[in-house]
């Protein structure tokens, strides 16, 4: 496998999860039993976002504070800020997963 699909598959949980509005109910109703199972890997890719956000913002806050470069500390806050986004959003897809009822027959 190339390593920017290693890379991608490392950041991103899109391609573990399957689309639930397409196709028949019993297809529908196995798409979601297996999105409900591969739930589980939300929490290690929001982990995995926990720690490069760490290491962004204490980066940042480095570089504001020992080399006065407030324009290069605004360009590692600003990837912390997306990273904090994709975290509530796993969350989010976590949690509904977790306690949502499945999709309507």
């Amino acid at each position: 496998m190339p390593f920017r699909t290693l890379l991608y598959r490392y950041f991103f949980f899109g391609w573990l999860f399957r689309d639930v509005s397409q196709g028949t109910a019993l297809e529908r109703s196995a798409a979601w039993r297996h999105n409900q199972a591969q739930a589980r890997w939300l929490l290690t890719y929001m982990r995995r976002w926990f720690v490069l956000g760490a290491v962004l913002y204490l980066s940042g806050l480095l570089v504001e504070h020992a080399f006065a470069a407030t324009l290069l500390s605004s360009l590692l806050y600003m990837p912390w800020v997306l990273c904090v986004s994709f975290n509530a959003t796993a969350f989010v897809a976590w949690a509904g997963l977790k306690s949502l009822p499945g999709p309507p027959p």
